[in-house]
């Protein structure tokens, strides 16, 4: 088994608990202050599928409260008996380090039933220390489990300014159209793969979502509950006894603006590239689609900056995309057939994997085809009528606002 874990595995395993590391949300939120230094000040910040004992989130805006100038910060957590992967109490990964359980509100039943809410505001100096911290957050219990669909959740939502989490990633698309329903700034955490969701694409095509900053490549770490197997290399149970895995694929999905987003690429032009660019491009060079208007471009790097028409990219290129220098016309899969950008749909097709199997699939119409002369070796291909094809895995569509043309 590989040495990380993705979170398709954790869509599939309903373990969606992964608790984000501290630097990882710091690395984040100071990208954003860098670029405005007042991003957070007179604001209301809500961290929804929160655990404040197990969770850094929480921690961190309540300790930089003061700091960042926030209005109010509100916290809520989901309760343990709603949580497909805790399936006895026993489970909980609860950490009541505000001293919750030695409240004359604790309660057993509530802390299993229920979702809990922790609420800071400006002003309210509770412990008369002289500052607002972790310790002047007032906690309660929701009259829910906690779940952010619930109207009770959803008012907490229409009352934020930004919201800042790491949702349940069975969950993203679901939550993604929460926020964007709700008109509110967010930063939260998914898999980078989300961009071809159907309901995702269409919000970085339009410049309403963006790849966070702080994240652009590797794998990162979360802390799991106890219960969650660990059964691949890289994972880890630290001197505390608290599990953590590595999750490949990681990034912030964001509508709050960052610097990176405006920084151009310095790019080749196709000639060079052809010449001093990477090994695939000295090869092959730039074959063009046989379905789409497009040109192939097997990694950023490579794009050409004197081509002025439709090129196909891999999905790690809107993590240096900017849209100022690149306009996003469309993607690679099939639910985008409505663009128009494709030029046309195969027949049933014969797939011929690297070991030479053979098997009927239609799969080369969710893609971009790539044609060849002759039977590609040590890759699996596709058939049609005589006519040998290869598929990238999934491509965006681009276009140069302003190519670097050379005048003849």
């Amino acid at each position: 088994m590989g040495g990380n874990t993705n979170l398709g595995t954790a869509k599939t395993a309903k373990k969606d608990e992964f608790y984000t590391q501290w630097n990882d949300i710091e690395n984040e939120m100071q990208a954003y202050l860098e670029y405005d230094p007042d991003v957070f000040r007179g604001k209301t910040v809500l961290l929804p599928c929160d655990d404040p004992g197990a969770s850094n989130f929480t921690k961190y805006f309540a300790l930089n409260f003061e700091k960042f100038g926030l209005k109010k910060l509100i916290s809520t957590s989901y309760a343990p008996a709603s949580n497909p992967a805790v399936t006895e109490r026993g489970q909980m990964l609860l950490d009541f380090a505000l001293g919750e359980d030695q409240d004359e509100k604790f309660n057993e039943d509530d802390t299993w039933l229920r979702g809990r809410i922790y609420v800071m505001e400006q002003g309210k100096d509770l412990n008369d220390d002289g500052r607002l911290n972790k310790e002047d957050l007032q906690w309660d219990y929701l009259e829910g489990d906690g779940d952010f669909r619930s109207e009770e959740v959803t008012k907490l939502r229409d009352e934020a300014d930004i919201v800042i989490t790491n949702p349940p990633f069975s969950l993203f698309r679901e939550f993604l159209a929460w926020l964007i329903d709700g008109n509110v700034q967010f930063s939260v955490i998914g898999n980078m793969n989300a961009v071809t969701y159907k309901e995702v694409f269409p919000l970085f095509k339009d410049n309403k979502v963006w790849y966070g900053p702080s994240i652009s490549s590797g794998d990162r770490e979360f802390r799991v509950p106890e219960s969650y197997p660990l059964t691949a290399a890289g994972q880890r149970v630290d001197e505390q006894g608290n599990k953590f895995v590595r999750v490949k694929g990681v990034r912030w999905f964001t509508n709050i603006e960052h610097g990176r987003r405006h920084e151009q690429l310095v790019l080749m032009s196709m000639e060079d590239n052809l010449i001093y660019g990477s090994k695939t491009v000295r090869n092959v060079g730039y074959p063009k689609y046989d379905n789409y208007d497009a040109i192939e471009v097997p990694e950023t790097k490579a794009i050409p900056n004197d081509y002025n028409d439709m090129m196909g990219v891999p999905i790690s290129f809107l993590d240096r995309y900017s849209p100022d220098q690149f306009e996003i016309l469309g993607i690679t899969q099939a639910w985008d057939d409505h663009s128009g950008l494709k030029l046309k749909n195969y027949p049933t097709q014969t797939q011929v994997s690297k070991n030479g199997v053979r098997s009927r699939v239609g799969k080369l119409n969710d893609g971009a085809a790539i044609p060849h002369d002759t039977e590609p070796q040590d890759v699996t291909y596709y058939e049609v009528d005589g006519q040998f094809f290869t598929k990238p895995y999934c491509r965006v569509l681009i276009r140069h606002r302003n190519p670097n043309v050379k005048e003849s």
